[in-house]
């Protein structure tokens, strides 16, 4: 258990003011388990709180990929001993809301999640419930922040109900993204084609086979592109996964889409944003449109995936910070050059 008393932590205490405070280690319930962070992953999420675009509580500790140690054990848990590897599930649902009731708990109204709406992971340590913790044995820390995203990509799989032989087009190449695609590849598809933009993500992309194809797109005008994947696809994708975040993609993503296929909405877009689709041709080409937001009971599978080696994520996490560093870490993700920074207590 820690014996000192305070710790470091990346806190706003409002959108667009990130301070770096020494705080005290939280104390843990009976059910708890106190956890000594060992490293946790930036998302685009982390952006979005910090420009205040998403459902963040201020103040905030954020942070919701979270790896690291048990560090103390409350004494109503069983099963976890000081010193255990472990990943987080952040997502706390309170399995008694009209959705929850109906087993749509990713839907859950009352829904809290460590690093949004409860102090997360960007500190030296953090106290969770000890049903949302589970044991990693065989992956490192930077391997094992991308748990979170592949629970998300899991729960996008579940969506989709993969027909066997699919073709897909994802689009983009972030790693949950990548994630997908790889599930996709493991559940019945039988050609993925990852279109992003060229760089260093599609880099990763081919160094872990996520795709069978890639198309990889100008960043200035990728036209030319998207003119000759429509000339080679004519008939399109039986499902197009839009992984952008992009709301103009998103728009254009339709037109990917096979008479008879699917689009999954996958990216975190602004709320304000639009897209302008036609009725009829959802109604003629009987296009089924869905989203994936995040994940609730999907974390035992994505650690097995990991741990079977079977989802392959080493060499995702490119650039790592300490957490004073937290700003240079978040600019790193929004210049697009890094596929996954984490962040890491100065202890480490």
């Amino acid at each position: 258990m820690a014996t000192r008393k305070e710790m470091d932590a990346v806190c706003y205490q409002k959108a667009h003011n990130l301070e770096i405070i020494t705080t005290t280690i939280p104390q843990f319930k009976d059910d708890q388990i106190l956890i000594k962070v060992n490293c946790c992953g930036v998302c685009g999420t982390d952006h979005h709180i910090a420009e205040g675009k998403f459902i963040a509580k201020y103040p905030i500790i954020p942070g919701h990929e979270i790896v690291g140690e048990v560090s103390a054990v409350g004494s109503a848990v069983k099963g976890f001993f000081i010193g255990d590897r472990c990943v987080v599930n952040p997502v706390v649902v309170c399995d008694d809301c009209f959705h929850c009731h109906r087993g749509q708990t990713t839907l859950c109204k009352n829904m809290d999640y460590l690093g949004v709406t409860l102090p997360g992971g960007f500190s030296e340590y953090v106290a969770v419930p000890s049903k949302k913790v589970f044991k990693i044995y065989n992956i490192s820390d930077e391997e094992a922040v991308l748990a979170e995203p592949t629970a998300c990509a899991i729960h996008g799989l579940d969506k989709l109900s993969t027909p066997i032989g699919a073709e897909v087009l994802v689009i983009g190449a972030g790693p949950t993204g990548l994630v997908l695609s790889q599930l996709l590849k493991l559940n019945g598809a039988s050609k993925i084609v990852i279109a992003a933009n060229k760089g260093i993500k599609t880099r990763v992309a081919r160094d872990l086979e996520c795709g069978d194809e890639y198309v990889e797109l100008d960043r200035e005008n990728a036209q030319h592109q998207w003119t000759q994947l429509k000339e080679t696809y004519p008939h399109g994708f039986d499902i197009v996964v839009e992984a952008t975040g992009s709301a103009g993609v998103v728009n254009d993503a339709i037109n990917y889409v096979r008479r008879g296929g699917t689009l999954l909405v996958y990216g975190v877009y602004a709320s304000d944003s639009l897209v302008h689709w036609s009725p009829s041709k959802i109604f003629t080409d009987e296009i089924k449109i869905i989203g994936s937001f995040g994940q609730s009971h999907c974390f035992s599978r994505a650690v097995a995936y990991l741990e079977s080696g079977k989802v392959r994520v080493k060499g995702m996490v490119t650039d790592v910070f300490d957490i004073r560093d937290f700003q240079k870490a978040l600019d790193k993700l929004s210049n697009k050059g890094a596929v996954k920074v984490a962040i890491k207590p100065s202890n480490h």
